[in-house]
């Protein structure tokens, strides 16, 4: 099984961070030439959404569903269907030192047994890529006035 952890500094209020993490058009927004479908606004437990993006030119569809949710502590989402054996991210947010800091953990797993193995470098690169580029535009987000576009004053 593969994992990645990313920590995350954010100097915004942990709810704010908490509701763009799981907003669906904040997600997209941050996650180049994405889109998503089956959810809009907030993810709550349960819901179900299926984001497409390209990956080395080819189309790649993931369908999640939340199954966890403890606002503004913690949400998981697993994959139902998608290019993963399996995949699972827990996303947890704790306030520290006056910021939050949001932590992605990425479990996964290759389909297709030994060729699965031999492609997992590749895909963990290109996994680690997106969560990292996604955590930093969430942040950018976050700490600027964009946030705005997505959350209420009642949601941040």
């Amino acid at each position: 099984m593969g994992r990645i952890v990313r920590e995350t500094r954010i100097a915004a209020p942990r709810e704010r961070v908490f509701d763009l993490a799981r907003h669906v058009e904040a997600h997209v927004a941050t996650m180049p030439e994405e889109d998503a479908s089956g959810a809009t606004g907030l993810l709550e437990l349960d819901d179900r959404v299926t984001f497409r993006q390209r990956q080395f030119g080819v189309p790649f569809a993931l369908t999640a569903e939340v199954t966890e949710m403890d606002r503004p502590r913690r949400f998981a989402d697993e994959q139902l269907s998608g290019v993963f054996g399996s995949l699972v991210n827990e996303h947890t947010f704790e306030e520290r030192d006056g910021e939050t800091v949001m932590t992605d953990d990425v479990r996964f797993t290759m389909p297709l047994g030994l060729l699965g193995k031999l492609a997992e470098p590749v895909a963990r690169r290109r996994l680690q890529r997106l969560v990292d580029y996604h955590a930093v535009a969430l942040r950018e987000r976050a700490e600027g006035n964009d946030w705005r576009r997505f959350l209420t004053d009642r949601e941040r």
